[in-house]
């Protein structure tokens, strides 16, 4: 049994979770054991009490009680978890720029980024795959729906992931999204400034929940609303049928630009949730459908994403080529993604 210690946190450990960073240093302590110790208040920092969630801060001082010696513990190894050949090698293919701090993939649309219900293959778990000679597999800092395609970053270190979690949390980053909506919105560039509340779903799990629009002058008299705005921009359109739209998300909400457009009345073609999957798109600007294979898959796509580079600080512009079912719908439709600018929002004061 080892003595009461006390450690200082280094900037290398500051801002994540203490019982994470317990686990790093004592791997042979069990979480049970860190957060029974937590509540009796034999972990402290800086004589406080803390839960395990505590987030740790430079230069604060952690009290470790007396701990039992790794080789009195009979804790099996944890094994690393199995990527099969067919997974490694699709999220490999995925990979479009990689150096020793991150990793960008494009991700397919259908593959979830992470975990969930009945969700067993997933970005996070055949990250595995992508370790490229680092002890540790790379880490998420943020997110994509299931079947919203495009660009998806990742860090190879937990600095990095602390750094770009800052850089997405404080909006220094820079992200256009693409995609196909029934009708031509007018005026054909503003800006969606509805809140969003979520709607419980069905079911013990609350399936099939999803986010309401709110009006912005109602946000702070509904109950959970939260404030939420995305920037547009109208690329080409098929007449008064379908457009082609360049999406900026100023806020991160969930289901944010789905539900925007939908309340804008050009929901995203193949977008059941929110735009109706029963709802023949006939030209009149509503309905998700345009007929045929175009209709089976959702249409948005991440298409660039702009932010300083962690640790160069330099500006890293990543950009993703069309998802398969989009690049056939483009082509269908005559759109040429060269055509277009980079960032349409540009040149607007």
């Amino acid at each position: 049994m080892s003595r009461v210690q006390t450690l200082t946190i280094t900037p290398d450990d500051a801002d994540q979770r203490l019982d994470r960073w317990f686990r790093r240093l004592f791997p042979h302590v069990s979480q049970g054991r860190i957060e029974k110790m937590c509540r009796k208040g034999e972990i402290r920092i800086d004589g406080g009490r803390v839960k395990p969630a505590t987030r740790l801060a430079t230069g604060q001082a952690v009290r470790v009680p007396p701990l039992p010696d790794p080789d009195d513990v009979q804790a099996k190894p944890k094994p690393r978890p199995t990527v099969s050949d067919a997974d490694a090698k699709l999220i490999q293919s995925c990979v479009i720029y990689r150096d020793d701090h991150v990793i960008a993939l494009n991700k397919p649309s259908g593959l979830p980024t992470q975990g969930g219900s009945k969700q067993t293959r997933h970005v996070d778990g055949m990250a595995e795959a992508l370790r490229f000679g680092l002890d540790e597999k790379p880490r998420l800092v943020h997110r994509l729906d299931k079947d919203t395609s495009g660009i998806l970053l990742l860090a190879r270190t937990r600095k990095v992931a602390s750094a770009l979690t800052k850089a997405f949390r404080s909006r220094d980053t820079r992200k256009i999204y693409w995609a196909a909506v029934a009708g031509a919105p007018l005026p054909r560039m503003g800006t969606i400034r509805y809140g969003l509340v979520k709607a419980p779903g069905h079911g013990a799990k609350g399936e099939a929940e999803k986010m309401l629009c709110v009006h912005p002058d109602e946000v702070g008299n509904t109950p959970d609303a939260k404030h939420a705005m995305t920037d547009y921009a109208v690329l080409s359109a098929l007449g008064t049928r379908t457009a082609w739209v360049a999406l900026v998300p100023i806020t991160g909400r969930t289901h944010q630009l789905r539900a925007h457009m939908a309340e804008l009345g050009h929901p995203i073609i193949g977008d059941g949730k929110y735009g109706g999957s029963g709802q023949e798109n006939l030209g009149d600007g509503w309905g998700a459908q345009l007929g045929g294979e175009i209709s089976r898959k959702l249409h948005l796509h991440a298409r660039s994403l702009s932010l300083p580079h962690p640790v160069t600080g330099a500006t890293l512009h990543l950009t993703a080529p069309l998802a398969e079912h989009m690049e056939r719908t483009w082509d269908t439709l005559g759109w040429v993604p060269t055509d277009v600018p980079e960032d349409p929002f540009e040149d607007t004061p």
